[in-house]
C-alpha cells in the first residue's frame, strides 16, 4: 500500500447521496471503502431516509463509529408514505431548489466544531453525480469535490451529449418516442421537466469538479470510459464495490445495512431446497411501478413457464393501489413460487439455485447480476434502464430484452428461453466470463483497485 495513504487518518470526507435507495446503497459502500483507507466519514442523508433506515434496521442501525458519523438535512417535501419511495420528479425539483443551504450549513458547522471535537477538518466532498448543487458549494468553501456516479458510463456519456442535442434542436424532443434507448431525462418533450433540468445541471457542473468516479470497471465499459476521459479532469472506474469490500480484512460497519426496507431472509432458506440454476428471480427495484395489468401478465407468464420463481413485490409496486394477484394464480403457483416484499438481493443472486434474473435494469441490479454470473431478462421502464438494457443485451451478451407491456405468452416464452434455451445457455456462459473479469478488476492488482488508490493519492489527499 502506498505510504501516502497513511495520511488519510487526517482526511475527512463528507459523502452525500441522491436521496433514493440505489444511490444511498452505492454511496454507503464507497464511504466504507474510504473509511477502510483511514478516512473520517460524515454521511449525509435526508431526515426522511434516515428514519426509514432506522425503521428497517432498528434504532441502532446508524450508530456508526466515532470516525463514521451520520448527519441529516431536510428534503423540504410534504409528508409521504414512510414505507414507499418518494416521487422522483419531486425529489429532483427539491434537490435543485432546497438542498444547497442546509448542506452548506452542515459543512460550516463541521468546520466550526473541528477544533473542539474529535472531527478533523473537512478535506473533501464525495457527492452523488445527481446532486449538482454541491459543486458551487464546494467551490465557495474551497473544498475539493469528487462526484460519484451510481450509473453506467454509457449512461453518463449519453448525458454529456445533451448540450449538443440541445444546440441542434433535438432536445427537448417534439416526439418522446424518437430516441427510445436514451435515458428519459434526455428525451423529454418538456423543458421544465425536473429530471431533465437536473440532468442539464449535472452536465454543466460535473466537469468543474476534481474528477468523477463511476461504479463500473474498465473491462466492462473501456470504450465508453475512453470517450469520457477528455470531458472531465479525471475519470475513475471503481467497481464492483461489493467485490472491493470483500477484500477488506474486516468490516467494522457490518451492522450498518443498505436497505430502507426490512429484508426478508426466509427466502434464502427456501432457495436452499431448490436445484442449481432452477429458479428465476424477479425484482423491479425500489422505484419502478407497474400497472395492475402488467403485474397480472408477468405473473401468469411466470406461472405458465412452469419454472420455480422468487418474486419481490413491494407494497408500493403497483401504481395507486395494493399489488394483488388473482386467487387462481396463487393456487397455480403455491408449490413452486415464493413472493416476498424485499430481500437481500446480492445474497439471492449469488445463490446456486438462481438461474436467471427478470430485472428492470437498474444499474445496481446489472452490476450485482454480473458479480453473480447470472443472465438477465431485461425489462426497462425509465431513467437509465433503457440504455443499460441495450448494453446488457447487445454489447455484453448477458441479457434478453422484453417489453414492459408484454403479454403473458411472451413472458412465458422468454422465461423458457432464458432458463432452458440455447440462447440462455450462451448468456450464462457470457455472464460467467464477465463475473471473472469483475473479480480480476477488484483483485489486489486489478484496475479498480489501482484506480481507487490513484483517486485517494492523486485527488483526495493531494495538497495541490
Amino acid at each position: 500500500m502506498d505510504s501516502k495513504i497513511a495520511e488519510a487518518d487526517k482526511a475527512h470526507a463528507v459523502c452525500i447521496p441522491f436521496p433514493m435507495q440505489s444511490h444511498i446503497k452505492a454511496m454507503l459502500k464507497f464511504a466504507k471503502l474510504l473509511h477502510a483507507k483511514g478516512f473520517h466519514i460524515t454521511f449525509v442523508n435526508t431526515e426522511f431516509n434516515h428514519q426509514r433506515f432506522l425503521k428497517s434496521g432498528g434504532p441502532n442501525a446508524l450508530d456508526g463509529l466515532p470516525d463514521f458519523q451520520f448527519k441529516t438535512i431536510s428534503d423540504s417535501l410534504p409528508p409521504s408514505d414512510p414505507n414507499a419511495t418518494q416521487d422522483r420528479d419531486a425529489l429532483c425539483e427539491t434537490v435543485l431548489q432546497n438542498f444547497s443551504v442546509p448542506f452548506s450549513d452542515i459543512l460550516l458547522k463541521l468546520k466550526s466544531t473541528a477544533t473542539s471535537s474529535n472531527n478533523p477538518p473537512v478535506t473533501c466532498i464525495i457527492s452523488d453525480g445527481a446532486m449538482p448543487f454541491t459543486q458551487p458549494v464546494a467551490q465557495k468553501l474551497g473544498i475539493p469535490i469528487v462526484m460519484l456516479f451510481t450509473i453506467s458510463a454509457c449512461c453518463i456519456e449519453s448525458f454529456m451529449h445533451l448540450p449538443r442535442l440541445s444546440e441542434e434542436g433535438f432536445t427537448p424532443l417534439k416526439d418522446e418516442n424518437y430516441l427510445r434507448d436514451l435515458p428519459d431525462s434526455s428525451i423529454t418533450s418538456d423543458p421544465n421537466n425536473p429530471v431533465f433540468k437536473l440532468t442539464v445541471e449535472v452536465v454543466e457542473r460535473a466537469p468543474k469538479t476534481s474528477g468523477i468516479v463511476i461504479h463500473t470497471f474498465d473491462a466492462l465499459e473501456q470504450e465508453v470510459l475512453d470517450a469520457l476521459s477528455p470531458m472531465f479532469p479525471c475519470v475513475y472506474a471503481i467497481g464492483p464495490q461489493q467485490l472491493l469490500l470483500n477484500h477488506l480484512p474486516k468490516d467494522p460497519l457490518k451492522s450498518t445495512g443498505y436497505s430502507m426496507w426490512k429484508e426478508e431472509t426466509e427466502c434464502l432458506n427456501w432457495l436452499n431446497s431448490k436445484a442449481p440454476n432452477s429458479v428465476i428471480y424477479v425484482n423491479f427495484g425500489s422505484v419502478t411501478v407497474l400497472t395492475p395489468q402488467q403485474l397480472v401478465e408477468i405473473g401468469w407468464g411466470l406461472a405458465n413457464s412452469k419454472f420455480e420463481f422468487l418474486w419481490i413485490i413491494r407494497h408500493d409496486l403497483v401504481v395507486g393501489e395494493s399489488p394483488i394477484l388473482p386467487p387462481e394464480f396463487v393456487e397455480e403457483t403455491k408449490e413452486r413460487g415464493l413472493i416476498t416484499s424485499w430481500c437481500p438481493q446480492e445474497e439471492v443472486l449469488k445463490h446456486s439455485s438462481i438461474g436467471g434474473f427478470l430485472t428492470h435494469c437498474g444499474w445496481n441490479s446489472i452490476i450485482e447480476s454480473i458479480c453473480a454470473g447470472v443472465p438477465m431478462i431485461c425489462c426497462p421502464f425509465h431513467g437509465d434502464q433503457p440504455i443499460n438494457c441495450k448494453y446488457a443485451c447487445n454489447e455484453w451478451g448477458i441479457g434478453i430484452e422484453i417489453d414492459n407491456g408484454a403479454k403473458r405468452g411472451e413472458v412465458e416464452k422468454i422465461v423458457r428461453e432464458l432458463m432452458e434455451g440455447n440462447k440462455g445457455k450462451k448468456m450464462k456462459k457470457k455472464a460467467m466470463e464477465w463475473k471473472k473479469l469483475a473479480e480480476e478488476a477488484t483483485g489486489p492488482h486489478g484496475s479498480s483497485s489501482i484506480n481507487f488508490d490513484k483517486l485517494v493519492n492523486d485527488v483526495l489527499l493531494s495538497k495541490g
